[in-house]
């Protein structure tokens, strides 16, 4: 596995393997799949209700909890100064761990600085080992930095070859920030998979289209959550740590059009404020 060091000198996986949209079920029969595949990288979140799941399936594995990196996420409705250290000790008691090696705010909305002044506690209580932002757009990031004793080390956004954050990633490294992606294919974008500097790429080192997206964004120093069910391609993503994309197919993927997915709105749309009960594991 390929490592990333934090600012604060945590180690950080390359490779995640992520439980969006993933029922307890689901992670249940799917994680420890990944998990003996070799993945040791775990995002979740409050948010995605299966928390329990994943702590179970990293205490059923066998392999001392020193071994995982664990990233779990707070929703806004918990970023209250009065609720927020609440938040975190539910969370880690979902997970059945003492703490996690990250622990990012999911949105940016709400009383954001409120919170991260409690994750700076959490911090230097040892709850968790690393704290960032999740979706933050480049302004909202400058506020929370504004209050913060500790600067968030990690960001996690959409990137891709077609929103490769190049500009935001340059902005942001005098903190030394390490970024990590989600839709990293481009959100079932099969058209991304066929254009042509990726292709390329892909027939000269005998890979899969997919996999070049993958190497390329390491490349760049991203941590990537590629989702997935079917263990050959839990293989076929981890395989993306034996091969490396030259100078010229790095650039060439860089040149691609820009044209994201997503756009995280200013305000809060009306899914944050409609979220179940976070003890409710689906």
């Amino acid at each position: 596995m390929i490592d990333f060091k934090l600012s604060n000198g945590v180690a950080i996986p390359a490779m995640g393997f992520g439980v969006f949209q993933m029922s307890s079920a689901e992670v249940a029969e799917h994680l420890p799949q990944a998990i003996e595949a070799g993945f040791r990288h775990i995002d979740t979140a409050n948010g995605y209700y299966n928390e329990v799941a994943v702590g179970e399936a990293v205490r059923e594995s066998g392999i001392t909890r020193e071994e995982f990196f664990l990233t779990t996420k707070l929703w806004p409705r918990d970023y209250g100064t009065a609720t927020c250290m609440g938040a975190i000790d539910a969370s880690l008691e979902r997970l059945g761990t003492d703490y996690v090696d990250l622990l990012l705010l999911h949105q940016p909305y709400g009383p954001y600085t409120e919170a991260w002044k409690v994750m700076e506690e959490a911090l230097a209580a040892g709850k968790v080992r690393a704290i960032g932002l999740s979706n933050f757009p480049a302004h909202k990031f400058q506020e929370v930095l504004a209050v913060a004793e500790v600067a968030p080390q990690v960001l996690q956004v959409e990137l891709n070859p077609r929103c490769n954050q190049l500009e935001l990633k340059e902005q942001l490294e005098p903190l030394g920030v390490v970024f990590e992606g989600w839709y990293p294919l481009g959100h079932g974008d099969v058209e991304l998979l066929h254009l042509a500097p990726i292709a390329a790429a892909a027939e000269a080192h005998g890979v899969e289209p997919a996999q070049v997206c993958l190497r390329w964004s390491i490349q760049h120093g991203n941590v990537v959550f590629p989702k997935t069910c079917n263990p050959e391609h839990m293989r076929q993503n981890l395989a993306v740590l034996d091969f490396e994309l030259t100078g010229a197919e790095m650039a060439a993927i860089d040149a691609i059009p820009q044209a994201p997915y997503y756009t995280v709105p200013e305000e809060a749309p009306a899914f944050i404020d409609q979220m179940a009960p976070f003890d409710q594991q689906l």
